[in-house]
């Protein structure tokens, strides 16, 4: 039984945007990604559908055909979890052939992700800014009134 544990290929990793965080478990397989139990290409919605090609289009095709995702995302909005799938499949990808494969190879993926999108493998940090009082939002006042 431990023969068979040890025998598993399977690395994981995560993608955030804003307040969406995307989970990955990339193991050795034939080929499939799926978000939260879905085929990439059902994912909605549809306009962004390209966005998540991305890392497998720059890497190319042939490098994800021997790996198996499967992604949970929680939280954010539309956008933002398109955002976090995107990224967790890219560091799955580079962290995978980083791991079992061979360096130079993961360093080719790696330089193509960072001279297409750098977002790719660094997550960005920036977040809403908290309202505060004495305004409708974060900076923004409420008008003066002298009478």
């Amino acid at each position: 039984m431990s023969d068979a544990k040890a025998a598993v290929q399977k690395v994981q990793t995560y993608g955030k945007k804003k307040h969406a965080i995307a989970v990955v478990t990339c193991q050795k397989g034939r080929g499939m990604i799926r978000v939260n139990g879905i085929p990439l290409n059902n994912v909605k919605p549809e306009g962004l559908r390209l966005k998540l090609q991305e890392p497998i289009l720059l890497a190319g095709k042939s490098k994800f055909r021997n790996v198996d995702m499967r992604l949970r995302v929680r939280g954010g909005g539309h956008t933002s979890q398109i955002f976090a799938i995107r990224q967790a499949i890219a560091k799955a990808i580079v962290s995978y052939y980083q791991k079992f494969v061979d360096e130079p190879s993961k360093m080719e993926i790696k330089d193509a992700y960072m001279n297409m999108d750098r977002c790719l493998l660094v997550a960005d940090p920036r977040r809403t800014e908290m309202k505060k009082f004495g305004g409708s939002g974060a900076r923004s006042r409420f008008a003066k009134s002298y009478r």
